[in-house]
């Protein structure tokens, strides 16, 4: 049995994830953390505070003081965490539907934990093995309302405000009900933007949009975009370490296409970006112009971060990283995918040009995404098999760090089991819209036929 995926763990609540193995993994945690105190943290899912509640339960049995922070995005908590030098349970399903909810685990120096340190937590949870304290060693509960206010502080020293306030831009907001309404409208009015928003207000049922900032999603950011004649719109998922943008027509901008402008803002000769194994080519084209190299990795956050930090370990320059979802590094600053900061990064290149200006060079390409739901692992088994068999008869060597990539030259096609939901995703690329459409509809029928045969 595997607990973490590729960011974490998470569950559908009372099927999956309940709070008697989230008291498990906080019990395994504050095991092998070697630390007298730590965080424990939420996002606005509403069944956030009861499985906060198991968290804090879990450290304290282990002898751990806890600092109970509330809803908090997940940069803010990291942010704590390394000012502090305490580890974290953050309660997160991230971009998740409502009804599911997991646990991130972050580390005392402000990073979330890596492989080989998970494993051990892990370990720990499928064992049972816990160090619990008597009755007179338990931690203490304390709660602190501050660090929200002091995350949006640091934010606001470490971009260029005078650049962004210069510039008179109209921001528009979607925090989509998630953490992020806590903290970023503030924070973007502090930048010297004019602020409109949309589903502004925590709520754990998401009723204006799914927490996930996808293009079909965020209609109503689109219209208020249009409504308001803003400069650009900046949606975040549920805990708000994403950020993608609409630009100031109304259109959805493809993360690959923001990542790319990003990466080309930030990139120098010598530099390495790392991304993971379903990056984009147009980002391929924004390292290779900056003469940096590119380093992949398997898909999810907690992947990313290990590389990067074997890659700083060994005086590699990483100035930036991240996926195509929204999901940016900017290692300088911190070792997290920050949804403000990002935006805030975003709006350094609009204050130049328009936003549709800014993406324009990386938007030759068309993306197709499709996901393949499984209701057993015998229908994962099935399709796994079937998507070997694809990669074995294609007419390229696959790359199998993660699942099966094929690169045929003016295009590729990606096939991989979600870290943290039931579905097998798909992933197609091409310079025509139609080849990569075809591309994916035939690994879906092959696929989708060995499910049906499992």
């Amino acid at each position: 049995m595997k607990i973490f995926g590729s960011s974490g763990t998470r569950g559908v609540v009372a099927e999956e994830l309940t709070p008697s193995f989230v008291l498990r993994v906080a019990q395994a945690a504050g095991t092998v953390w070697e630390t007298g105190r730590a965080v424990v943290s939420r996002d606005t899912r509403t069944t956030g505070e009861m499985f906060e509640n198991a968290a804090a339960s879990g450290l304290a049995s282990a002898g751990i003081d806890v600092d109970r922070l509330g809803v908090t995005p997940t940069p803010a908590v990291v942010r704590y965490c390394e000012v502090e030098s305490v580890p974290a349970v953050h309660i997160t399903a991230s971009h998740n539907p409502p009804e599911y909810n997991g646990v991130k685990l972050v580390g005392d120096d402000g990073v979330e934990l890596t492989v080989d340190v998970l494993e051990a937590v892990e370990e720990h949870v499928l064992s049972e093995a816990f160090d619990l304290q008597p009755w007179d060693g338990v931690g203490a509960v304390r709660e602190v309302d501050s660090a929200n206010r002091a995350y949006v502080d640091e934010l606001l020293a470490s971009v260029d405000r005078d650049a962004i306030a210069d510039a008179g831009l109209t921001v528009a907001l979607d925090p989509g009900h998630g953490a992020g309404a806590l903290t970023n409208p503030e924070f973007f009015r502090r930048l010297g933007c004019e602020v409109v928003t949309v589903n502004a207000t925590p709520d754990g049922h998401f009723p204006g949009r799914q927490p996930e900032p996808v293009g079909s999603y965020l209609t109503s950011l689109s219209r208020l975009v249009r409504a308001a004649d803003a400069d650009v719109g900046i949606a975040h998922d549920g805990d708000a370490d994403r950020a993608v943008f609409v630009d100031e027509t109304g259109e959805f901008v493809d993360g690959e296409s923001s990542l790319a402008a990003l990466a080309a803002a930030e990139l120098s000769p010598g530099d390495t970006f790392v991304s993971a194994v379903n990056v984009s080519q147009r980002v391929v084209d924004a390292v290779t112009r900056a003469g940096a190299e590119l380093e992949l990795t398997p898909i999810g956050s907690t992947n990313i971060i290990t590389h990067i930090r074997a890659l700083q370990a060994e005086g590699a320059s990483v100035p930036v990283a991240g996926e195509g979802n929204g999901g940016v590094f900017f290692p300088p600053f911190r070792l997290v995918r920050d949804g403000a900061y990002t935006g805030a990064k975003f709006l350094e290149l609009v204050a130049d040009r328009p936003a549709s200006e800014v993406v324009a060079p990386f938007a030759d390409y068309h993306t197709t995404r499709v996901n393949l739901h499984y209701e057993s692992e015998d229908e994962l088994a099935g399709m796994l098999a079937a998507a070997e068999e694809y990669a074995k008869t294609a007419d390229v060597d696959p790359n199998t760090i993660d699942g099966y990539r094929l690169d045929y030259g003016d295009a590729w096609v990606l096939v991989r089991p979600s870290g943290t939901e039931p579905v097998v995703r798909i992933y197609a690329e091409a310079d025509d819209a139609e080849r990569a459409d075809a591309l994916a509809a035939e690994v879906e029928t092959a696929l989708t036929d060995g499910r049906d045969d499992a």
